[in-house]
């Protein structure tokens, strides 16, 4: 059961902005999409893909990580993985079980195959947007188990682009396509209270200890 309490107690050490500011954000979250990075090499790319879900309004993040180990570059997320949840698997087929679990079809994002155009994409279901590798792509199993295929449009004489430019291309046209249906895309009232609880703890110094001073009253 959701302490509110405990959240109104450590509300205390917060500013009114600070308060306010997270309660602006949570209203533009949504886990209606979700993204997955598979095996990136290149560690800037999983923190920039990460900072752009949290500048457009993704909560979760799903990193596999079973070729090249967990990397994440904090001067690149610049924080943001303070504020959006990233979930690690060490293999691609836990993570597509994992999201096929909780209701979401997957999309690969190619260049490649007859894959959707962005501007044509239609959001019917919750959605995990697949990223993979830089010079690979991705692998076969996301390919074979994939309900769709997205790509961007490009007129130009390159295929492909770097991976965190195409995910924040396609994050922010999907977010921005999704706050204008009728979907139930926010947090729920408890998701929202859960996020408020979790990112207030990581916003004051020493919180274990003031929560121990809590617990004992």
């Amino acid at each position: 059961m959701f302490d509110d309490d405990l959240l109104t107690y450590l509300e205390g050490f917060l500013t009114e902005d600070r308060k306010q500011r997270f309660l602006e954000v949570l209203q533009n979250r949504s886990k209606y999409i979700t993204v997955a990075i598979e095996d990136v090499f290149q560690l800037h790319n999983t923190s920039a893909v990460i900072r752009s879900c949290d500048a457009f309004g993704v909560q979760e993040v799903h990193v596999v990580e079973g070729r090249f180990g967990e990397r994440l570059d904090k001067n690149i997320a610049m924080g943001a993985e303070q504020w959006v949840d990233v979930n690690r698997y060490q293999t691609t087929s836990e993570c597509i079980s994992t999201l096929r679990q909780r209701g979401y079809q997957i999309i690969a994002t190619t260049p490649h195959n007859d894959s959707c155009l962005l501007s044509n994409f239609k959001l019917k279901t919750k959605t995990a947007l697949f990223f993979g590798t830089e010079k690979e792509g991705l692998s076969d199993e996301v390919m074979a188990n994939a309900d769709g295929f997205l790509k961007i449009p490009m007129v130009g004489f390159s295929e492909s682009l770097n991976i965190s430019v195409s995910a924040a291309i396609i994050i922010q046209e999907l977010m921005e396509k999704l706050r204008k249906t009728d979907i139930e895309w926010q947090l729920s009232d408890i998701e929202i209270l859960e996020k408020q609880l979790d990112w207030t703890k990581k916003s004051i110094k020493n919180v274990e200890g003031i929560i121990g001073r809590y617990l004992e009253k």
